[in-house]
């Protein structure tokens, strides 16, 4: 039996839906494939999604940014995050390595811990990034001049990565100064067959009702207007979390018996920040997307590029987007066209070309 050990981010959801496709690919390549998610991300989601053997580790791989809810990185509290994950730094390496040796996987593949490439690396096993970003390039944005006590996380962090045997660039890629080698491939997305029908019914939408998905990425999302948009004739919304009692035209996805992945390809519509696998996602199913910019996320731009390159898309502002302003930016995504062919999720089988290399022998 192979073993494969996956330290994957906890920042959201949006780390654990770029490894799923991956594993899923080489599991239909190598036999008895199993596994081990090193994570903090809860087990339903790979209970929805992965389809090969797993063992759930729970263990902070990485801090990622503090936010409040998906809109606001408080960098001062990121940074002070940091510095209390670099505690003792020499004994968690030590700790995860052992981890690591206790179940003699034959790669480690991170998304994008940093601790696990340098445990790894200790351990003897070979260690591979695979992501779109990295967290120094994310971190240096909030970088402040004179800070020493930033360089030095920073400098911790690239020390690490340096460690890795390789790192998979998955596109749209921000760039990365850390890794010795990098290969580009594609983007990476699992999609899912569409079913409108199903998800119309489940919430009651009228024919002339656009179904729109509020989708950020795992992370809650507290203060919607939901007074605002129980009043907007003409749409249907889905939203995670709880919905206040007596709202007409919102449903929790928490509701509907469909997956994420299926409701993100049955909507009409969808209302997000630029995330990795909601953007990529939407682009392939050519899929109106309304998005409301943080404008200090290191991928941002790129996807937001991606995403008007590519795809269908209108940006609401953050203040209309918490006063409930919605419908200008509605109608402005739904009569966008589509500029062309999607580029084809191809970054799952070209990471698992790669990286079967390492479980065959």
């Amino acid at each position: 039996m192979k073993r494969i050990w996956c330290a994957i981010s906890s920042h959201g959801f949006g780390h654990a839906a770029q490894v799923v496709p991956v594993l899923n690919e080489l599991g239909r390549r190598v036999s008895g494939l199993t596994a081990i998610l090193r994570t903090s991300v809860p087990a339903r989601f790979f209970e929805a999604n992965l389809k090969i053997a797993s063992e759930v580790s729970p263990a902070e791989q990485d801090v990622g940014c503090v936010q409040h809810g998906p809109m606001r990185i408080d960098a001062a509290a990121t940074w002070a995050e940091h510095r209390r994950f670099h505690e003792h730094w020499e004994d968690k390496v030590a700790a995860e390595s052992r981890a690591i040796r206790s179940v003699k996987p034959a790669l480690v593949l991170s998304d994008i811990s940093y601790l696990a490439i340098e445990a790894a690396s200790r351990a003897d096993v070979p260690a591979v990034g695979l992501c779109n970003l990295s967290w120094d390039g994310i971190l240096k944005l909030f970088f402040e001049l004179g800070r020493h006590e930033q360089v030095d996380v920073i400098r911790r962090i690239q020390e690490s990565y340096r460690l890795a045997d390789l790192m998979i660039r998955i596109a749209p890629g921000i760039p990365m100064e850390a890794f010795r080698t990098i290969v580009d491939m594609g983007p990476v997305a699992e999609l899912a067959a569409p079913q409108p029908s199903v998800l119309r019914a489940a919430v009651g939408a009228k024919a002339h009702e656009r179904m729109v998905l509020v989708a950020f990425g795992g992370i809650a999302l507290d203060g919607l207007p939901f007074d605002r948009l129980d009043r907007m004739n003409g749409y249907r919304f889905v939203v995670s979390g709880p919905v206040p009692d007596g709202t007409e035209r919102i449903r929790s996805s928490a509701s509907i018996p469909m997956a994420f992945s299926q409701l993100l390809a049955s909507a009409d519509l969808i209302v997000t920040k630029p995330g990795y696998s909601t953007v990529v996602e939407a682009v392939a199913y050519q899929k109106p997307v309304v998005y409301v910019r943080r404008y200090n996320f290191a991928d941002e731009g790129l996807l937001v590029d991606y995403l008007h390159r590519n795809g269908r898309a209108a940006e609401l502002s953050a203040g209309d987007f918490t006063s409930g302003q919605w419908e200008n930016a509605l109608r402005a995504a739904a009569a966008t066209t589509v500029p062309g062919p999607a580029p084809a999720p191809t970054g799952a089988t070209e990471a698992a070309n790669l990286l079967i290399t390492y479980l065959s022998t």
